[in-house]
């Protein structure tokens, strides 16, 4: 069973729910192009006027995301470069979920912290989950909150990773992000939901 409520084997999962006249039928799925970080899937659905026709989409494994203060209150991001839009980005530790996380979020959260930034947390406390782009994907985005992070370690970074680890005065950042000059969404998101439970 995906997040989408489909069991990608070509059965549909509708239950007779309240939401059935708006539910797909799923009758195949495949994937057509595979590349390291996630698949572009195809499935042929059946609408609910009864065409049938495809429907492209995303998939790729959970991800954590990681809002890391360091003892003193400042922040620890992560400057890196992005692909698609062509700049630097400033934003968040976050990494995906892997296999041998197992059902431990908070260690694969703690995990990519240290991958990326050298930091190592003394406590993380889950924030949020949230599917960031469910129209295209089927992403869902773990957010945790990690407090009194310490340098402790080398960075351990992907071949395709162009990380470098920043430390920030808090405040500033926020005030960043509210003002629109902090673009990464994954960063707008963590901030907001954290200042909205302060």
């Amino acid at each position: 069973m995906t997040t989408d409520g489909f069991d990608r084997s070509g059965e549909s999962s509708r239950s007779g729910g309240p939401d059935e006249d708006l539910a797909w039928e799923t009758l195949d799925s495949a994937v057509d192009y595979s590349c390291p970080g996630f698949d572009v899937r195809r499935d042929e659905v059946r609408l609910p006027g009864g065409r049938e026709t495809e429907f492209h989409s995303v998939d790729e494994p959970g991800t954590v995301v990681v809002l890391p203060f360091t003892p003193d209150g400042d922040v620890v991001l992560v400057e890196e470069w992005r692909q698609a839009v062509g700049r630097v980005n400033r934003g968040l530790p976050a990494g995906t979920v892997e296999a041998t996380d197992g059902d431990d979020l908070a260690a694969a959260a703690r995990r990519e912290l240290r991958e990326e930034t050298g930091h190592e947390a003394g406590t993380t406390s889950h924030l949020t989950t949230v599917e960031p782009a469910n129209g295209i994907a089927n992403s869902v985005h773990h957010y945790f909150l990690a407090r009194g992070c310490r340098p402790s370690a080398e960075q351990e970074l992907d071949a395709d990773e162009s990380i470098r680890p920043v430390v920030a005065d808090y405040d500033e950042f926020r005030a960043s992000v509210f003002a629109g000059d902090v673009r990464d969404g994954r960063a707008v998101l963590a901030v907001s939901r954290y200042e909205a439970g302060e």
